[in-house]
Protein backbone atom coordinates (compact mmCIF):
# COMPACT_ATOMS: atom_id res chain seq x y z
CA UNK A 1 0.00 0.00 0.00
CA UNK A 2 1.41 3.10 -1.39
CA UNK A 3 1.46 6.56 1.46
CA UNK A 4 -1.13 8.47 -0.27
CA UNK A 5 -3.63 4.99 0.23
CA UNK A 6 -2.16 5.44 4.07
CA UNK A 7 -2.83 9.02 4.25
CA UNK A 8 -6.37 8.51 2.70
CA UNK A 9 -7.41 5.85 5.52
CA UNK A 10 -6.06 8.32 8.04
CA UNK A 11 -8.49 10.77 6.51
CA UNK A 12 -11.22 8.43 6.64
CA UNK A 13 -10.84 7.68 10.12
CA UNK A 14 -10.94 11.29 10.95
CA UNK A 15 -13.88 11.85 9.34
CA UNK A 16 -15.92 8.93 10.67
CA UNK A 17 -15.11 10.12 14.43
CA UNK A 18 -15.64 14.32 13.96
CA UNK A 19 -17.69 13.73 16.74
CA UNK A 20 -15.54 11.63 19.28
CA UNK A 21 -12.25 12.31 20.34
CA UNK A 22 -9.87 11.69 17.68
CA UNK A 23 -6.82 10.21 19.29
CA UNK A 24 -3.21 10.92 16.96
CA UNK A 25 -2.03 7.44 17.74
CA UNK A 26 -4.92 5.67 16.41
CA UNK A 27 -4.95 8.21 12.98
CA UNK A 28 -1.64 7.45 12.46
CA UNK A 29 -1.93 3.65 13.22
CA UNK A 30 -3.84 3.85 9.90
CA UNK A 31 -1.16 5.85 8.21
CA UNK A 32 0.85 3.15 9.33
CA UNK A 33 3.67 5.50 10.72
CA UNK A 34 4.64 6.96 14.24
CA UNK A 35 2.04 9.88 15.70
CA UNK A 36 5.04 12.24 15.26
CA UNK A 37 5.85 11.21 12.12
CA UNK A 38 2.07 11.65 10.88
CA UNK A 39 1.86 15.13 12.48
CA UNK A 40 5.00 16.18 10.45
CA UNK A 41 3.85 14.62 7.69
CA UNK A 42 0.13 16.29 7.50
CA UNK A 43 1.34 19.79 8.31
CA UNK A 44 4.07 19.59 5.96
CA UNK A 45 1.78 18.52 3.07
CA UNK A 46 -1.53 20.42 4.45
CA UNK A 47 0.07 23.45 5.55
CA UNK A 48 -2.05 22.87 8.44
CA UNK A 49 -1.94 21.31 12.05
CA UNK A 50 -3.66 18.21 12.50
CA UNK A 51 -5.55 19.86 15.32
CA UNK A 52 -6.44 23.16 13.10
CA UNK A 53 -7.66 20.62 10.72
CA UNK A 54 -9.68 18.82 12.62
CA UNK A 55 -11.08 21.94 14.49
CA UNK A 56 -12.07 23.35 11.38
CA UNK A 57 -13.53 20.65 9.84
CA UNK A 58 -15.85 20.60 13.22
CA UNK A 59 -16.92 24.01 13.16
CA UNK A 60 -18.22 23.46 9.36
CA UNK A 61 -20.14 20.35 10.19
CA UNK A 62 -21.35 22.78 13.25
CA UNK A 63 -22.49 25.50 10.41
CA UNK A 64 -24.31 22.91 8.36
CA UNK A 65 -26.19 21.38 11.35
CA UNK A 66 -26.84 24.82 12.42
CA UNK A 67 -28.41 26.03 9.56
CA UNK A 68 -30.45 22.56 8.55
CA UNK A 69 -32.01 21.31 11.95
CA UNK A 70 -33.20 22.77 15.41
CA UNK A 71 -30.82 21.50 17.65
CA UNK A 72 -29.95 23.58 20.38
CA UNK A 73 -26.66 25.70 20.31
CA UNK A 74 -25.04 23.65 22.94
CA UNK A 75 -26.36 20.48 22.03
CA UNK A 76 -24.49 21.15 18.68
CA UNK A 77 -21.06 22.59 20.61
CA UNK A 78 -21.71 18.94 22.79
CA UNK A 79 -21.63 17.05 19.30
CA UNK A 80 -18.58 18.20 18.10
CA UNK A 81 -16.50 17.88 21.33
CA UNK A 82 -16.86 21.77 22.89
CA UNK A 83 -17.21 21.57 26.76
CA UNK A 84 -18.66 24.91 26.95
CA UNK A 85 -21.07 26.48 24.38
CA UNK A 86 -18.66 29.80 25.34
CA UNK A 87 -15.97 28.10 23.83
CA UNK A 88 -18.14 26.57 20.91
CA UNK A 89 -19.52 30.95 20.19
CA UNK A 90 -16.28 31.70 19.77
CA UNK A 91 -14.49 29.63 17.79
CA UNK A 92 -17.56 29.53 15.80
CA UNK A 93 -17.38 33.46 15.27
CA UNK A 94 -13.76 32.93 14.85
CA UNK A 95 -14.17 31.35 11.47
CA UNK A 96 -17.05 31.77 10.06
CA UNK A 97 -17.46 36.03 11.36
CA UNK A 98 -21.12 35.48 13.17
CA UNK A 99 -22.59 33.51 16.11
CA UNK A 100 -24.49 30.78 16.17
CA UNK A 101 -27.02 32.23 17.05
CA UNK A 102 -26.86 34.47 14.15
CA UNK A 103 -26.90 31.79 11.75
CA UNK A 104 -31.00 30.83 12.98
CA UNK A 105 -31.74 34.37 12.68
CA UNK A 106 -30.28 35.31 8.82
CA UNK A 107 -29.53 33.04 5.89
CA UNK A 108 -25.94 33.73 5.63
CA UNK A 109 -23.10 32.23 3.64
CA UNK A 110 -20.71 30.55 6.16
CA UNK A 111 -17.08 29.34 5.56
CA UNK A 112 -16.85 25.93 4.82
CA UNK A 113 -13.29 23.61 4.87
CA UNK A 114 -13.76 20.86 2.84
CA UNK A 115 -12.38 17.35 3.13
CA UNK A 116 -8.87 16.78 2.40
CA UNK A 117 -7.92 13.85 0.61
CA UNK A 118 -4.68 12.67 -1.24
CA UNK A 119 -4.05 12.15 -5.02
CA UNK A 120 -1.28 11.64 -7.85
Amino acid sequence: MDWLARMNRAMDYIEMNLTEEIEVDKVAQKACCSSHQFLRMFSYITNVTLTEYIRRRRLTLAAIDLQNNKAKVIDIAFKYGYESPVIFVRAFQLMHGVTPAKVRQEVIELKAYPRLSFHN
